[in-house]
């Protein structure tokens, strides 16, 4: 039946239209929630979240997996470089308009809690999703694209991902010093906490380090930490005057969960991954084998092919349309989205997650990142799979 669905998923890439999947979600937000005060129906805000959470597990659980790599002569494809291109730069308005339109109805309608905490989880969906365009837009190297990162952060509050992610993850990435690489063992919440701290703080000491080198102090204007913040400060602020301080609950919670949704894909992304460190206090390149993918087309398509996460690590600077799966990757058994859902449950997801990390290093837990605080209950557990 997987085989089926595999072969259904046609051609690889898919039509190069299709990478404009991702723009129906701030699209969505904006017509369900001029629909929601027009109607005066509040309930249109929950679409968004139904979409997110309901229609792209369906999906991919309806069309299957790709493992299809682009060809050399698709790799050459103006048609996709422009759409996929597009599709990552239009982004970004559409979900700062998400935003206003949010603030907009919150504003205009007396809006009852549960239907207060729709418009935040759906503003923050596209949130969400603008995490990935922004992951996008800063590996590229001109200064629009930059700021069009560092808009796409603005409404989390979260820009200091700028300089983290770049000059912090890419580095540190699958070694126990990264604030985004999940351990085995360690819960989603308790690891949303360390990644939210240190975070802040390797962002932090990255900005001063490259400004020392420069000779100027780290509350230097050219701190891209205030860079990407003066981006939030304006439309925070701006959006406060527009429509009023009834709408901060609003805009707090929407932000919220954008960050959730970024640090949950990052839990996902190297759960239990260790680079080997070497006699001379380095660490090992990063492999294919260092993190974990999903092939799972509808999903991808959204997300902009971030299920593909090894190979950006690899090839940092590769567009996400471009992006390969390689056989010595190991393969999640579901889209990160559904496998969110998972991940807030802790022990469904070491349920389903620890197994698969003790056979992938083959029951040698030395090779995995293991949280200190549970390596003895670990160990106890690939004890019990090599007896098994």
């Amino acid at each position: 039946m997987q085989a089926e669905r595999d072969s259904a998923a046609g051609h690889w890439p898919p039509p190069a239209l299709l990478w404009m999947s991702g723009l129906t979600v701030p699209m969505t937000v904006v017509a369900s929630f001029l629909w929601a005060a027009h109607a005066r129906q509040p309930g249109w805000v929950w679409l968004v979240p139904a979409l997110i959470y309901i229609v792209i597990p369906l999906g991919d659980w309806l069309v299957g997996v790709n493992r299809r790599n682009p060809t050399a002569a698709q790799k050459q494809s103006r048609s996709a470089e422009r759409w996929s291109r597009w599709a990552v730069e239009l982004f970004v308005p559409l979900q700062l308009a998400s935003v206003l339109a949010g603030a907009w109805l919150v504003s205009v309608l007396e809006l009852p809690l549960w239907a207060l905490l729709g418009a935040g989880l759906a503003v923050g969906s596209v949130n969400g999703v603008g995490f990935i365009a922004s992951h996008e837009l800063l590996h590229r190297r001109s200064r629009w694209a930059q700021w069009g990162a560092r808009w796409a952060l603005a409404p989390t509050l979260y820009g200091h991902f700028m300089a983290e992610h770049v000059r912090g993850h890419h580095k540190a990435v699958c070694t126990p010093p990264d604030p985004t690489s999940s351990r085995m063992g360690e819960n989603y919440w308790r690891y949303l906490v360390r990644a939210l701290v240190t975070g802040f703080q390797s962002a932090w000491h990255i900005e001063a380090q490259r400004l020392g080198k420069k000779g100027k102090p780290v509350w230097s204007l050219e701190n891209e930490n205030f860079l990407a913040w003066s981006a939030s400060l304006l439309l925070f602020g701006g959006l406060l005057l527009a429509f009023g301080w009834s709408i901060l609950p609003f805009l707090l919670l929407q932000a919220a969960y954008g960050v959730v949704l970024l640090e949950v894909t990052n839990y996902i992304e190297h759960y239990g991954m260790l680079r080997k460190k070497l006699p001379n206090g380095e660490y090992e390149r990063f492999t294919h084998a260092h993190a974990w993918d999903s092939n799972h087309l509808v999903c991808s398509l959204f997300i902009y092919q971030l299920q593909r996460h090894a190979d950006h690590h690899v090839n940092p600077n590769r567009p996400y349309h471009l992006l390969q799966s390689e056989a010595q990757t190991p393969q999640l058994p579901a889209s990160y989205v559904t496998l969110m859902l998972v991940a807030y449950v802790p022990p469904l997801w070491f349920r389903l997650m620890n197994p698969m990390v003790i056979r992938h290093h083959g029951g040698d837990l030395s090779l995995a990142n293991v949280d200190p605080r549970k390596r003895e209950q670990m160990m106890a557990l690939a004890a019990r799979w090599e007896q098994a």
